[in-house]
């Protein structure tokens, strides 16, 4: 019986000096002896809460129980055949809050760091191993509109049945939010790239610089290319905004823009042919995950970095281990606290936001005690840059273009519990149907779009 008192292994990571000034990546992961000694933490639960809390079901006792016998290679195969980006999801999913809140060793000490063990297992095969081999053609031609999480998952998975897979994506780079959204502090753009290889190897073509319902449209896909079946995983990357006065002052982005000048044109770099603005001061709108990358970005710029957030640090939603760093990194948290007011100088630039102190009243439709403005509580900060991470919703273009393809008042692709649209032979998941969420559950409606529409093709193939 495993010794309950004996502690997680902590994560190594970065000088938190450098931190401040670089985008090399911030958790540096477990040596092998970190691993196996994390592995053996594991209590190999006959049960097995942990894949019950794991959107994609990786077998999660069988893997960590290959780690414990050094057979790290067949810990990544029983990783990979559940999940298609194993080194992506083991860096950026919240499992904390999905397999390893499930994990037994939580109820009376610290549960196992599932993710950190998968992320050792998933850098050790992208070193080490050999080119995957593509599956026999079954003869059926399948379109993934978006190269995001939901569209790499469908169509990997699709591959491994033997589809020909084309995923067509908007931007010049494959990868959607995975690149252009998530900073290299957090996901190196080289694993993503890896991890993209892979599906190439197994026959998934991608096709960038093709806007559907521009270039094509969905129609044109399935009547006049040969497409069978369509998946729609192209993501919300339609910034929300609050609507209040000065949100179009210059000095005011939105995190998608934002992030997206950094990540994906490398505006930091002196070199970039991208301009970005170098603010001494910025207040960053927002809580969650996309607020936090928004926030550390900033730093980097050499800026003086205020995130303000309506409600409590206990309602965060970002990842603790994200809010954290952010802390370390000295940036300044403004709890029950909310913009009403962007100030500006004579020429039309940001010099400060106006902000009320909240308190918490009963709870709202998401279950989270609701905020509620305290009179006559009015401040300003200081700053000449404002970055509003308050969530997306999903781009009309398709909707638009897409005759008896039903949305909802927010945007969102309408589906079944099989992924299936309104539209025959049109499949829809991750951000497109739910707006913005993380990257397993786009990961998991992706898998779970593959198998709809293997059953689809094969029935209709049976008629």
């Amino acid at each position: 019986m495993p010794d309950m008192s004996v502690k997680r292994n902590k994560m190594p990571l970065l000088d938190i000096e450098k931190r401040k000034t670089t985008y090399d990546e911030v958790a540096l992961g477990y040596s092998e002896q970190d691993a196996l000694s994390e592995a053996s933490r594991c209590l190999n639960c006959k049960n097995m809460p942990c894949v019950n809390g794991c959107p994609v079901n990786i077998k999660i006792p069988d893997f960590i129980s290959e780690i414990k016998n050094r057979n790290y290679e067949k810990a990544y195969e029983i990783i990979a055949n559940a999940s298609l980006l194993p080194a992506v999801c083991s860096r950026v999913c919240p499992q904390e809050s999905q397999c390893e809140s499930k994990c037994v060793r939580s109820i009376k000490s610290e549960s196992v760091a599932i993710g950190r063990l998968e992320r050792f297992v998933s850098d050790l095969h992208i070193k080490n191993a050999g080119s995957p081999s593509p599956t026999p053609s079954n003869g059926h031609k399948v379109a993934v509109i978006g190269s995001g999480p939901s569209g790499l998952t469908c169509a990997g998975a699709l591959a491994r049945k033997g589809y020909k897979v084309t995923v067509f994506e908007a931007l010049h780079t494959a990868g959607g939010v995975l690149v252009y959204g998530i900073p290299e502090f957090r996901l190196p753009k080289e694993i993503v790239n890896k991890e993209i290889e892979n599906l190439k190897k197994i026959g998934v073509e991608i096709r960038t610089n093709v806007i559907i319902g521009k270039t094509f449209t969905i129609d044109e896909l399935m009547n006049e290319h040969g497409y069978e079946a369509v998946y729609v995983g192209s993501g919300a990357g339609l910034p929300n905004f609050m609507n209040i006065e000065g949100e179009n002052l210059n000095g005011v982005y939105s995190a998608n823009e934002f992030l997206t000048r950094i990540n994906l044109m490398k505006a930091y770099m002196p070199e970039s042919s991208t301009p970005i603005m170098r603010p001494e001061k910025t207040v960053v709108v927002g809580g969650g995950n996309v607020a936090m990358d928004a926030a550390r970005c900033a730093k980097r710029l050499g800026s003086e970095v205020y995130v303000v957030y309506r409600r409590t640090e206990k309602e965060l939603p970002a990842r603790r281990e994200e809010a954290e760093h952010a802390v370390e990194e000295g940036i300044i948290f403004n709890y029950l606290t909310s913009p009403v007011k962007i100030t500006s100088n004579e020429n039309g630039y940001v010099n400060g936001v106006i902000c009320q102190r909240m308190e918490l009243s009963q709870p709202d439709e998401s279950g989270r005690a609701r905020p509620v403005p305290i009179e006559g509580s009015e401040f300003t900060i200081e700053a000449d840059c404002v970055i509003m991470a308050i969530g997306t919703s999903p781009n009309p273009l398709i909707r638009s273009t897409t005759p008896g393809l039903e949305t909802n008042k927010k945007g969102g692709i309408i589906t079944d519990n099989r992924t299936a649209t309104s539209k025959d032979g049109v499949f829809a998941g991750g951000d497109a149907v739910t707006g913005s969420a993380t990257v397993i559950l786009a990961m998991g409606a992706g898998k779970e779009a593959a198998d709809a529409i293997d059953k689809y093709i094969t029935e209709k193939q049976g008629e």
